[in-house]
């Protein structure tokens, strides 16, 4: 359980961003520095059609792709909608905004910067059940409990 409270901030985007402009974003944000977690969200993109009568074939879909953030390869399973970060305390906002502003007035539509509580600062139960009463506070609140596969962790670079 984590004593501090860190700020919480979430940047949605107008539209759901392709992946180059994801990648593009998410590096500026990691380069800024200062944050604790990360989580991408939006809708999924299975890498299988789940239903319908081409259930189980490939789903050749264009943004279902592989990015670099940081030092690290992403593999992106969403349509990129929505960022929410934590950060390691507020000064870190302000370049955080202006970054977010430098990337989206290149893009040509609009996004919206919140401050907030967006994740979860305790163990919920399914973070209990996937990672027992010793989990580490920065995966708290980010487990699927379906997902058979670990996290990402991203190094700044």
């Amino acid at each position: 359980m984590t004593d501090a409270i860190y700020p919480q901030c979430r940047i949605v985007s107008a539209r759901f961003l392709k992946p180059d402009t994801a990648e593009r974003l998410l590096n500026r944000i990691v380069e800024v520095g200062g944050i604790r977690r990360m989580s991408i969200n939006g809708p999924s993109i299975p890498a299988t059609v789940p239903y319908g009568p081409a259930r189980g074939k490939p789903n050749p879909h264009p943004d279902r792709k592989a990015i670099h953030v940081g030092d690290q390869e992403i593999q992106l399973r969403v349509q990129v909608g929505t960022i929410v970060l934590e950060l390691e305390d507020e000064s870190i906002i302000p370049a955080m905004k202006e970054a977010c502003d430098e990337i989206f007035a290149d893009l040509g539509f609009s996004y919206t910067f919140q401050q907030g509580r967006f994740m979860k600062t305790q163990p919920s139960l399914s973070d209990y059940v996937k990672y027992g009463p010793d989990a580490e506070d920065q995966i708290l609140g980010l487990v699927d409990p379906k997902r058979k596969d670990g996290f990402t962790i991203v190094q700044g670079r």
